[in-house]
């Protein structure tokens, strides 16, 4: 039978969803007597709360309660949080509020329509306090303070100091230093967050179905906010998830809020988020300020580098931040082998909606300034952008190359990644292109980017959080484990049971081509299970769908979990054919001896004799064919005490090439072309793959030219709806090549690394040095984005002044 891991095999869950079958959270039947929610939201961004009057709203029909901060707190710990600043979040403002969209009360009502209708009727009197939205001012000594106990703005302050960095400084001809400003933008998946929570008192239990992907290392922080055992918190996620791209980790505040409503109101509760409570109030990426310092040759090597980040984490830290900071700690050089760095993070707090995870976590943020600082080190030293690319990438030779800070990449060939990007963009043919149109009044520009791409987190890098004697007082933490369980019916039939939450991704298509090829059987034959119920699957706090974690680790865990049943099988049939285990081997479902063709035995009866004669198995084998493999990698070692962290596993490649045109009329940005090259290592369905790289690539997109959740100077939030809230559509999405080279992974079994955010990392930078290159006679600088026709203008039109 022909393997099919690597073929681009149509997707198994495509039919289900063409056909409106798919299983969404608004699909999953309510018990009985289920009430629904509606959320009164503060529309100030900093306020005391002096009352909340809800006479009125409980007088209306169907109503069954209403809660607020005062009634959770009982009930409630303030969620865990993973920086020493003592920071109290709960999932509904107690005392006072602190951004735009911010639960103040919950209305409990016999339908949707009800509590609407009685949330409108609940008044809250307010003292607005002074806002603050501006990341740096944020860190100021007279600041408005968000929360008073922790004394200041800052809830996490770290410094790292890797190789000499000082004394590159010293010796290096020049110092290059810019500052950037990335943009705080969400994810908008067609599907909103959803919860049904069900409290029962009998066993003090809380069952919770929800959209959330995970990590479910927050079940134990819900757990804890709840006050119960582990055991007793009960979530279930649905087969399928409407698209997450990191957003839905958010969702967890909101389902310890529904389970205490639950509990309240003495009956199961549902909400359904809306459009405008999304972009509000869900969850979203993180903005950053970078200083960053470049000490480079008078060839473009670059020494060292030294960078100061400050993340605006929002209105509270809440779980999995600060990890944005850190997500990417390990690839902080990216593809350059620059063996000198210099950090200092922060993590500040001000009155925006709070961040999380979202696709490209934290990379998108890095690759802004450090991409841009290899562009600007170009024009300073008046050298070709690709040529400052080419001294700096990290030689092939060098792989596994260990980064300054701790990383381990696997493999890579970037330089024949880069230089395929060059070709297929034909770069040198543009550039003539461009000095033509020049000279005809037209802005052409080209942008270049190269990225490390990381995947499989390794869980013990946010504990870098903390300082290395404060982790050592503390259980060492790290491993990205992974979990999949395969069983064999009495017919042979299979069911494989994974645990990483999808969300549109492919997964179950992927682990029935890895099932196949193991046991050598039909896809047909195979069930892929993608719910996940914390109370009978096999999970761990690592599972979850974010950080492209899929193809690295719950492929291998597929991939050990079916050679479990293969061993297995072989057992059996060498018990019955009288052979050796490793005489056999598996051809389309058949089990023959390689010595003597005449020996087989169907992989059908030895899943018979399993289930149905027992007695018949080797001595002291168990009955059943049921096996579950839990997977992590060697290599994920918790940080040492030198602040040295592998944060993920795997570390691919991206190389982009993309021109633009800017009409100096309406100074709209233009893409002609976006050339992107990938390498993942072994790709295991190339059709899935080219549609992750396209998802990743409108993502990055729509940060680089469309997307800003914006607020005035005031902490008012000026983009609550799609009229103000941009998003690229299909007209905007531009001409994509995608292309890809293969260096499997030594870390893998597979061979395969993550590629489901690598173009939203590096699409934002890739257009702005394309839009800075355009720009480059006006002697206009790029350090924000989005890039709007407004921003572009305004650009030009103060760059006129100037040389008036």
């Amino acid at each position: 039978m022909e393997n099919v891991v690597g073929k681009p095999v149509p997707r198994v869950e495509d039919a289900r969803l063409l056909m409106g079958q798919g299983k969404y959270i608004d699909d999953i039947g309510t018990p009985p007597n289920t009430a629904h929610i509606a959320i009164v939201r503060s529309a100030y961004p900093h306020a005391s709360i002096q009352s909340i009057q809800i006479e009125k709203a409980l007088e209306v029909p169907g109503v069954k309660g209403i809660i607020t901060g005062k009634d959770v707190v009982q009930y409630l710990n303030p969620f865990s949080v993973g920086v020493s600043a003592p920071v109290k979040y709960y999932p509904i403002a107690v005392d006072k509020v602190r951004y735009v969209g911010e639960p103040v009360a919950v209305v409990i009502a016999k339908n949707r329509y009800i509590a609407e209708d009685a949330a409108e009727l609940v008044k809250v009197k307010y003292e607005t306090l002074e806002a603050i939205v501006d990341i740096e001012k944020s860190m100021e000594d007279d600041a408005p303070l968000l929360h008073e106990n922790v004394g200041s703005n800052i809830a996490n302050h770290r410094s790292f100091h890797y190789g000499d960095a000082h004394s590159a400084f010293k010796n290096a001809d020049r110092i290059i230093k810019h500052t950037f400003n990335f943009p705080k933008y969400s994810a908008t998946p067609v599907e909103t967050y959803g919860i049904i929570a069900q409290y029962e008192s009998s066993s003090d239990q809380y069952t919770i179905n929800a959209n959330f992907h995970g990590p479910f290392v927050i079940q134990a922080v819900m757990a804890g906010a709840l006050k119960i055992p582990s055991n007793r918190l009960r979530i279930i996620v649905p087969k399928d998830i409407g698209g997450s791209y990191g957003i839905k980790a958010g969702t967890f505040p909101y389902m310890v809020l529904c389970a205490i409503a639950s509990r309240i109101a003495g009956c199961p509760v549902k909400w359904i988020e809306d459009r405008q409570e999304h972009l509000s109030a869900s969850s979203s990426g993180t903005d950053r300020v970078t200083y960053i310092e470049a000490a480079v040759q008078e060839d473009g090597k670059v020494l060292g580098l030294k960078m100061k980040m400050i993340d605006n984490v929002g209105a509270y830290i809440r779980a999995p931040e600060p990890a944005c900071l850190y997500r990417t700690h390990a690839n902080t050089t990216g593809a350059y082998d620059i063996p000198n760095l210099m950090v200092d993070g922060y993590i500040v707090m001000t009155n925006k909606l709070p961040t999380g995870l979202i696709r490209g976590y934290g990379g998108q943020e890095l690759y802004f300034p450090l991409e841009r600082i290899m562009q600007m080190i170009a024009h300073e030293l008046q050298l070709d952008p690709a040529d400052v690319i080419r001294r700096n990438l990290i030689k092939t030779e060098k792989f596994p190359y260990h980064t300054a800070s701790g990383g381990i990449y696997d493999s890579g060939d970037y330089e024949k990644g880069f230089e395929l990007a060059l070709a297929t963009g034909k770069y040198t043919e543009f550039r003539e292109k461009q000095e033509k149109a020049r000279k005809e009044g037209k802005i052409f520009g080209v942008g270049l980017a190269c990225i490390v791409e990381p995947s499989g987190s390794n869980m013990g890098y946010i504990t870098i959080a903390l300082t290395p004697e404060e982790r050592a007082a503390s259980l060492p933490k790290s491993g990205c484990a992974e979990a999949a369980t395969i069983s064999m019916d009495p017919m042979g039939n299979v069911n494989v049971r994974i645990s990483t939450t999808p969300s549109g991704q492919g997964h179950e298509t992927v682990a029935a081509q890895i099932v196949a090829d193991v046991l050598q059987i039909p896809r047909e034959q195979i069930n892929v299970v993608a719910e996940l119920d914390t109370a009978t699957s096999a999970w761990s706090i690592a599972s979850g769908s974010y950080s492209s974690r899929f193809a690295s680790l719950g492929s291998s865990a597929v991939y050990y979990a079916a050679h479990k049943v293969k061993e297995k099988i072989l057992k059996i049939a060498a018990h019955h054919l009288q052979t050796k285990e490793d005489d056999l081997v598996i051809e389309s479902a058949i089990i023959r001896s390689k010595s003597d063709p005449s020996k087989k035995y169907s992989m059908k009866r030895a899943a018979g004799s399993a289930h149905w004669n027992p007695l018949s198995l080797p001595d002291g084998m168990q009955p059943g064919i049921y096996e579950t493999y839990y997977y992590t990698a060697t290599i994920a070692e918790p940080p040492d005490e030198n602040d040295l962290i592998n944060s993920s596993i795997t570390y691919g490649f991206v190389a982009d090439m993309v021109t633009v045109e800017i009409d100096p009329e309406t100074a709209e940005v233009k893409i002609l072309d976006y050339f992107t090259i990938h390498d993942a290592g072994k790709l295991l369905n190339p059709l899935i793959v080219d549609g992750q790289i396209y998802g990743g690539l409108v993502h990055g997109l729509g940060g680089a030219l469309y997307e800003e959740l914006a607020y005035d100077d005031k902490g008012q939030f000026l983009t609550g709806s799609f009229m103000d809230y941009l998003c690229p559509t299909a007209p905007e999405i531009p001409n994509i090549t995608i292309k890809h080279i293969e260096t499997p992974s030594p870390v893998t079994p597979l061979g395969a690394k993550g590629l489901g955010e690598g173009n939203t990392m590096s699409a934002p930078v890739a257009i702005a040095n394309a839009v800075s290159d355009a720009l480059t006679p006006y002697n206009i600088m790029i350090d924000s984005l989005p890039l709007s026709p407004t921003k572009i203008w305004q650009l030009l039109q103060s760059s006129k002044v100037k040389t008036t």
